[in-house]
């Protein structure tokens, strides 16, 4: 499939959803609205308050202090996921030893962690960045994890024929083997970053997309609610075709698989 032929065909899934959408927020079904306005608003009205908040300048406060909560959240739980995931994946014992405890904080719902950051490090961004590591930080250590412990044994075996030392072992070999696993969970890492982002400004702030969200939703502002929601969607994908560019530009020796047509 070509590239232009996927965009069309992704712009029409959004424009099929859309147009429903309208369509039953503002056309009664045998006699009946499907998708009553009060609480589902409509495409147009949404629209329009996006188009406001930029035209009116707005939004740019709440999505750069958002972008910033989620960078910091994304580069800080990625860079401790891989440190720690290469680690425990070198080191069994240290696996062993901490393996229940590593499940234990991972099963954490974070949505109760939230008002402890919040108490711990005040209203400022740093409790949502906190918020964000904890979600980060576990996609990419399994992950990490998991792509080292499987990098093949025969391949290392020869390696270590040749000579390599435990450096040039980690940079030829099991670098390149946990890349594709820690690209995969960059990708996701992305989206959890944002959402520790904005829970957290969402529970307790006074800028972000979770505060506008959550000031919209206080006075019953659906559009305001859904415009918040759709800006959201877009800056996770903005930031997710950056991770993108960079895994081409890392993976670049990796061959492509061979599509299979139908």
């Amino acid at each position: 499939m070509s590239r232009v032929t996927l965009l069309a065909l992704q712009v029409l899934v959004a424009v099929v959803v859309l147009g429903l959408w309208q369509f039953f927020a503002s056309v009664p079904v045998f006699g009946k609205m499907l998708l009553p306005p009060f609480f589902f608003s409509n495409p147009v009205d949404v629209a329009k308050q996006i188009v406001a908040w930029f035209v009116s300048g707005v939004i740019w406060k709440h999505l750069l202090i958002t972008l910033w909560e989620s960078i910091l959240a994304f580069a800080i739980g990625s860079v401790g996921g891989v440190l720690v995931g290469f680690w425990f994946a070198r080191q069994p014992r240290v696996a062993q030893v901490f393996d229940p405890y590593v499940k234990m904080v991972n099963a954490l719902p974070r949505v109760v962690l939230a008002p402890i950051f919040t108490l711990w490090l005040g209203l400022g961004i740093w409790s949502k960045v906190a918020l964000g590591v904890t979600l980060v930080f576990f996609v990419v250590f399994f992950n990490v994890y998991q792509g080292v412990k499987e990098t093949n044994a025969t391949l290392v075996d020869n390696a270590r024929m040749l000579g390599m030392s435990e450096r040039q072992l980690v940079r030829h070999v099991f670098w390149p083997s946990a890349l594709s696993w820690m690209f995969s969970s960059l990708h996701t890492s992305v989206g959890f970053a944002v959402v520790g982002a904005v829970v957290g400004e969402y529970l307790g702030s006074a800028a972000g997309l979770g505060y506008l969200i959550q000031q919209a939703e206080g006075v019953f502002d659906v559009a305001g609610v859904f415009a918040g929601m759709f800006v959201l969607s877009a800056f996770v994908i903005l930031i997710d075709l950056g991770v993108t560019l960079v895994e081409r530009r890392l993976l670049v020796w990796k061959p492509k698989l061979a599509e299979h047509g139908g």
